[in-house]
């Protein structure tokens, strides 16, 4: 079976950094279009960016502009680098295929601070 795991969320005030990262436990990672999402508390979960096999990228109005998504196909794992923080950022972060068919992570919380 399929395991994803996320990594490198933490707390950090407004307008800081962070690299999150998703390894993923198959080789047909390469061949998938990939995706970051987000849950915040008392909401849905919602996609911010994705990342075809190709590498283009499409990004969440929210969050355009200051993240950026990028894959290691070599390694199975994707990231998101997310700059210039906000409080509204606030959520825990998972990685799946675009169309959501792998079993869901634990996630990465990111708490950003005012």
């Amino acid at each position: 079976q399929v395991q994803l795991v996320e990594s490198g969320g933490g707390l950090v005030q407004a307008g800081g950094s962070l690299r999150l990262s998703c390894a993923a436990s198959t080789s047909s990672f390469s061949i998938n279009a990939m995706g970051w999402y987000r849950q915040a508390p008392g909401k849905q979960r919602e996609l911010v960016a994705s990342i075809t096999s190709g590498s283009n990228t499409n990004y969440a109005d929210a969050v355009k502009g200051r993240f950026t998504i990028s894959r290691d196909n070599a390694k199975n794992t994707v990231y998101l680098q997310m700059n210039s923080l906000k409080p509204e950022d606030t959520a825990v972060y998972y990685c799946n295929t675009r169309l959501g068919v792998y079993p869901w992570g634990q996630g990465t919380q990111v708490t950003v601070s005012s």
